[in-house]
């Protein structure tokens, strides 16, 4: 069983890196012992736990991952490099930072916390603010709503029974949408404008306004992948093929635009309700 964590993904066109990941990731697309699109998800929690069981558990690998997802259209490769250590390293701060210290101690030795914590800052003191940038962004029990926002209802990709998925490969249940960066920051930069002048939540502006930094950092010829990953396991068939999160999204910022108030709200409404129910159950028993 995944966990119940969806994502928001990037794949940057090989020319986007630097000539030497160009060869590196090239060779490794045409390697066949790497993780496929359809074990990848297990293999990166496989990782993570064996990681977190070992005596003591390790909060972050030693090395980068050399692992990507791929995506290739038209012979252009994409590349959505993993980087299973900033990641770790990144959910480490933010845990450590949230936790008390005694309660710390339950989930990892102090020895082992601070010299996480080092070797981050080591990290981070080497290299300049690019390399803290991660193509891929997590979200457990639910979708944020901001995440909705770069996609159209159109770029749904729903598989239910199983079958033929991208690549060939044999994939199980999964909803996925798939967007160019110059849509993604397209309709990020319109639900911006509509929020601020019809909206005004603060909070609300700057999710969306997050998301919309977060994608301007990547090379504008890029892909932007919304993956709902474990999450589908929290959701029975009927639930999955109804969630039209994207569509009813796009129709309540267009209700604000045409100053349908009432259309707005209750698509908005939808959307809420459905994610919030869900993200209820992190606390049923």
């Amino acid at each position: 069983m995944l966990p119940y964590a969806a994502y928001l993904r990037v794949y940057e066109p090989l020319v986007a890196f630097a000539p030497a990941e160009r060869v590196s990731w090239s060779a490794y697309s045409e390697t066949t012992d790497r993780p496929r699109r359809a074990s990848a998800l297990h293999a990166e929690h496989g990782e993570a736990v064996r990681r977190l069981l070992g005596v003591p558990p390790t909060p972050a690998p030693a090395q980068e991952s050399p692992n990507a997802y791929l995506r290739r259209v038209e012979e252009v490769l994409y590349v959505c490099p993993w980087q299973s250590r900033l990641r770790s390293w990144l959910a480490f701060s933010r845990f450590r930072g949230a936790t008390p210290p005694k309660l710390m101690e339950r989930f990892f030795p102090p020895a082992v916390a601070e010299r996480t914590a080092d070797d981050f800052d080591r990290f981070k003191r080497g290299t300049d603010s690019a390399a803290l940038r991660t193509h891929i962004r997590g979200s457990t029990w639910h979708v944020p709503t901001s995440w909705f926002v770069p996609f159209d209802g159109n770029e749904r990709w729903l598989v239910i029974d199983g079958g033929e998925g991208q690549g060939g490969t044999t994939t199980t249940r999964n909803l996925i949408y798939v967007t160019s960066m110059a849509h993604a920051r397209r309709r990020s930069a319109r639900a911006l404008q509509v929020i601020k002048r019809q909206v005004g939540d603060a909070s609300v502006t700057a999710e969306v306004e997050d998301v919309a930094r977060w994608l301007e950092e990547f090379h504008p010829h890029s892909l932007v992948e919304l993956d709902y990953g474990g999450i589908v396991n929290l959701m029975d068939d009927e639930t999955l093929q109804a969630d039209e999160s994207v569509a009813e999204l796009t129709a309540a910022l267009t209700g604000l635009e045409k100053g349908e108030e009432e259309l707005a709200f209750a698509m908005y409404q939808r959307v809420i309700l459905r994610w919030r129910s869900i993200q209820l159950l992190e606390s049923a028993n």
